[in-house]
């Protein structure tokens, strides 16, 4: 992995993928006690940062490759990324997700022409289906987080962080990144590292789900005790990627883990304040900059939301109870 991928998979994007906005909001940075830039990835297609990384894996595939079509796993995000990359190319996508995923991200994913495969989390390895589906039927597996045009397309985040981080003067040290295998961490990570070293990319992560933080601590790859049971189901997963944990250890500060219910909270102070929909997991960099910024310097923090695909019980939930917060 290096910046010249990244680069490459930014022209690839140019035209294709939306440069998403910075937002900010003076009721959330009195909530902080700082400026809070926020990196609204929620606003890309798909609804979530996933369909840079979709795009830039489906554009590098030779001819052959595109003509046989593609698979992939995920919990949804992933999903139509991918969906939306191969249809938009004009192949076919086979998509392998949790029966437990939200049923909008099942749903969106279907209606983006994907055949989609359902598995049981807690029993099943979906490497393990995703590997010998691919085989069998002679498609390019793209793997949500470890794979490198997968990492290369989501550093483009990065790309534009930098860029709209010196546009408009902000003086931060920190840039908060919602984390699962780490492949938009690392992504961002290594553009900030060419484009704006003065920043440090901090993963944050939910409680009971900190494989990358309790990594970043032992200097090694640790597994989560479970794979199941989190509203954060967009970044849930069993562990860092062989890929993407020498940069996150490398180029990474410490973790931040964060309560399910700050995620919550922070989804319903998006909408009141930004009038953005987010799912928990795309909040989560949010809710630490709100509620848990006395682990991150400097005088402002910059916060990446990385999706907004949830489901309306959820977002329901999350309004009901904590739309009446300052």
């Amino acid at each position: 992995m290096n910046i010249e991928m990244i680069e490459a998979a930014a022209t690839r994007l140019k035209g294709h993928a939306r440069v998403t906005p910075m937002l900010t909001s003076p009721f959330l940075d009195e909530i902080a006690g700082r400026r809070i830039f926020l990196k609204v990835e929620a606003l890309q297609h798909t609804g979530s940062f996933k369909f840079r990384g979709g795009w830039s894996a489906v554009s590098s595939l030779t001819d052959n490759a595109l003509k046989a079509g593609v698979i992939a796993f995920s919990s949804g995000n992933h999903a139509q990324g991918v969906a939306l990359a191969a249809r938009e190319h004009g192949t076919s996508a086979v998509i392998i997700m949790p029966a437990d995923a939200p049923q909008m991200k099942i749903d969106n994913t279907r209606a983006l022409g994907a055949e989609v495969v359902l598995y049981d989390r807690g029993s099943e390895d979906r490497d393990t289906i995703g590997a010998t589906m691919s085989q069998e039927r002679g498609l390019t597996l793209i793997k949500p987080f470890d794979e490198p045009q997968v990492i290369a397309g989501q550093g483009t985040t990065g790309l534009e962080i930098a860029a709209q981080a010196e546009d408009l003067g902000v003086n931060a040290k920190n840039v908060l990144v919602c984390c699962g295998g780490g492949g938009l961490t690392s992504g961002i990570a290594l553009a900030l590292e060419a484009k704006a070293p003065h920043l440090k990319t901090r993963p944050v992560e939910p409680e009971h789900f900190d494989d990358v933080t309790r990594s970043l601590a032992s200097g090694k790859i640790e597994r989560n005790a479970q794979t199941s049971g989190s509203i954060c189901d967009a970044i849930i997963t069993p562990q860092p990627g062989d890929i993407t944990f020498p940069v996150l250890n490398r180029l990474c500060g410490p973790g931040i883990v964060v309560p399910e219910e700050d995620c919550l909270r922070a989804m319903a102070l998006a909408f009141a304040r930004l009038k953005i929909v987010l799912e928990p997991g795309g909040a989560i960099a949010l809710a630490a900059a709100l509620f848990h910024n006395n682990q991150v310097d400097g005088e402002d923090i910059i916060a990446v939301a990385s999706g907004g695909n949830v489901d309306a019980d959820l977002f329901q939930s999350a309004l009901t109870k904590y739309g009446n917060q300052s």
